[in-house]
């Protein structure tokens, strides 16, 4: 067996199974046997679990931002006119379809791993996706904040984790809704269409009023004045 065909054979059993049971459940034990192959050459060709759930995640996240910080180039190189936050939007979703798919469940599969990176402990990851990718994103959300400057960074950084809930429920789970969806109404929904009326949905979420009293969006602002490296800076 070719040295790519079991690296893929690897990730394809393990993207299954941390999706399936969790990060935590999911043995390495499991993944070889699933992938049949042995545990050495797990450690071969990853070194270790970290390693080998850092690698699921850059087999979609790897394309996915490379596309992105073109398009940002593009943009900035162009002088376009300042986004709108649909536009902003409009542009993640583009990238997500320009991925090429090794199968048709591949971003449902994402969107599930990325909810359980975040319901579960798994520090190490965020560490990684944060050094690997986090200046593309940290590009992205200057666009954003540009599009919305009234909203807080401290609202910002919740509308985003907001967003980000909204979207992992409907795309991990988009199979079964789909189908909920065909059987009430009739019509089929195609991924791109449900990932398109999102758009407008989140964006109104990120335009509306407050929920958070002035009295506790000026705390946290007097807080990250005198703490610049925390959130404010990541935001």
């Amino acid at each position: 067996m070719a040295q790519s065909e079991t690296v893929e054979r690897i990730l394809d059993a393990a993207e299954q199974l941390f999706a399936e049971k969790g990060f935590a459940e999911t043995s390495l034990r499991l993944i070889t046997s699933k992938a049949g192959v042995n545990l050495a050459a797990v450690n071969y060709h990853f070194g270790s679990k970290k390693a080998l759930i850092q690698a699921v995640f850059s087999r979609f996240l790897g394309p996915f931002c490379s596309s992105l910080d073109r398009e940002l180039d593009r943009r900035q190189a162009k002088q376009e006119a300042k986004a709108s936050l649909e536009e902003l939007l409009e542009l993640l979703v583009d990238q997500a379809l320009a991925v090429k798919p090794r199968s048709g469940n591949d971003l449902s599969i994402f969107m599930r791993l990325l909810g359980l990176a975040f319901s579960q402990s798994q520090g190490h990851l965020r560490k990684y996706l944060e050094e690997v990718y986090g200046k593309v994103f940290r590009r992205y959300m200057l666009l954003v904040h540009e599009a919305a400057p009234r909203i807080p960074p401290l609202e910002l950084f919740w509308r985003v984790h907001f967003m980000l809930g909204a979207a992992a429920f409907s795309m991990s789970g988009i199979k079964a809704l789909r189908a909920m969806a065909e059987t009430d109404f009739g019509v089929s929904t195609s991924i791109e269409q449900v990932m398109r009326m999102m758009v407008p949905f989140l964006a109104a979420g990120m335009r509306s009023d407050s929920g958070v009293t002035d009295e506790v969006l000026a705390s946290a602002q007097l807080k990250l004045r005198a703490k610049p490296t925390g959130v404010a800076a990541k935001v």
